[in-house]
């Protein structure tokens, strides 16, 4: 079994009408900030926040009468349930959807609103896809996989044929990996276009399971640690989509925490656009491995934005902190009126903001006779921090950043 490129060809004409076409755009902050040329497709724009869509629509439209009165089954963690829910409401077809425990509460909210019936069952993707196997025999109805499907893929390669329309001369796509049916469809459709385009998968260091498989591994359990990047944490990628994409991949790059987190509060802040961990995973790549794609036309897919809005809030605050944007200050003085007004007079002089003070009278290691205060402030950048610790430290107040 493989993935022709009719196939894909065949999706696109069956999606017609039936999904957002969405915008590819050149973004000159971010090819400055990277170094490389970078092209955005913007898949967060679908209905439902997730190119899933297309390859959960692509299934539904080929099913026969007699599934479609049955209705489907899909285990996920999100964005294919999501799609796949709202597709099958507005074609008629009942749909169950098995989510892990985990699962962002925003997703299962709105995999609900779309008309599904939700199962919550599992500690991951791979608990929650046995129980949709499970009713899936239980009920008679129809699978419908989130990867490791050639409709499902085939939907999925329609990302990669519109950004080459749009964008025919673009040399490299990083696609994140989770089970594998994007990179399988993308690739595919990509390297019929332009046989010299460059393939590079991505996956969270925390869920290396394409790197695994290609080692010959197996994907070690994965004990409690948690990454942002969810929509791509599987255990293991799926059969079908190793076999097909695994021949057209010229790299596969691990991403560490961090540059998740930073290219999501690129995309928020530069590009006025929200995205969730995994939905920002190129521009991560690009943040963690410059000069991979330096001076290179790179096609980015923002593949979804259903990031919870705590998740969102925290990850834009601790950018903060890494610009050293939102810094922590401890000063030591003596315990007498009019301290805190000095210090904080200080501060004001110099154009940053108060955020939080915390006044401590009995840490140990502070004089009997004096107090410790623990200021956070907002300021500029990290050259307008170091100044106002320097104007603190003249006036007889030295802090130290905690």
């Amino acid at each position: 079994m493989t993935l022709a490129f009719d196939d894909i060809l065949a999706a696109k004409e069956r999606l017609q009408g039936q999904i957002e076409r969405t915008p590819c755009r050149h973004s000159k902050t971010l090819s400055e900030i990277t170094g490389a040329e970078v092209w955005v497709k913007f898949e967060n724009l679908q209905f439902t926040a997730a190119y899933k869509e297309r390859g959960a629509l692509n299934k539904l439209m080929q099913l026969g009468e007699n599934a479609r009165k049955r209705g489907v089954i899909a285990a996920s963690a999100g964005n294919h349930s999501q799609g796949l829910a709202y597709h099958a409401a507005r074609l008629g077809v009942p749909v169950t959807i098995v989510m892990p425990k985990t699962t962002p509460f925003v997703k299962v909210q709105q995999t609900r609103a779309h008309g599904a019936e939700v199962v919550i069952d599992g500690d991951g993707y791979d608990d929650a896809s046995a129980t949709a196997r499970k009713l899936c025999d239980e009920r008679e109805l129809t699978f419908v996989h989130p990867f490791d499907d050639l409709d499902v893929m085939a939907g999925q390669g329609t990302v990669a044929l519109e950004m080459l329309e749009e964008v025919p001369d673009l040399e490299v796509l990083p696609v994140p990996i989770g089970g594998g049916g994007l990179i399988a469809g993308m690739a595919t459709a990509a390297k019929h276009v332009n046989k010299d385009i460059r393939i590079v998968g991505l996956e969270p260091a925390m869920f290396p399971s394409f790197t695994a498989k290609m080692r010959g591994v197996r994907t070690a359990k994965n004990l409690g640690a948690s990454t942002i990047a969810e929509g791509i944490a599987v255990k293991e990628v799926g059969e079908l989509t190793y076999a097909i994409a695994r021949p057209l991949i010229d790299e596969v790059l691990l991403i560490e925490e961090p540059y998740f987190e930073r290219a999501v509060a690129l995309y928020c802040n530069v590009e006025k656009t929200v995205t969730e961990g995994a939905g920002a995973a190129a521009l991560a790549a690009l943040l963690a491995y410059p000069s991979k794609f330096r001076g290179k036309k790179c096609g980015l897919v923002i593949t979804g934005g259903n990031i919870d809005t705590r998740l969102l809030a925290s990850v834009l605050t601790r950018e903060l902190v890494r610009e050293q944007r939102l810094v922590s200050l401890r000063i030591v003085g003596d315990d007498r009126p009019g301290l805190l007004a000095t210090v904080s007079a200080v501060i004001a002089q110099m154009g940053a903001n108060i955020i939080e003070v915390a006044h401590n009278r009995l840490a140990l290691d502070v004089p009997a006779k004096g107090a410790e205060f623990d200021i956070m402030i907002e300021t500029r950048d990290a050259q307008h921090t170091q100044e106002i610790m320097d104007a603190l430290r003249d006036r007889g107040y030295p802090p130290r950043a905690i």
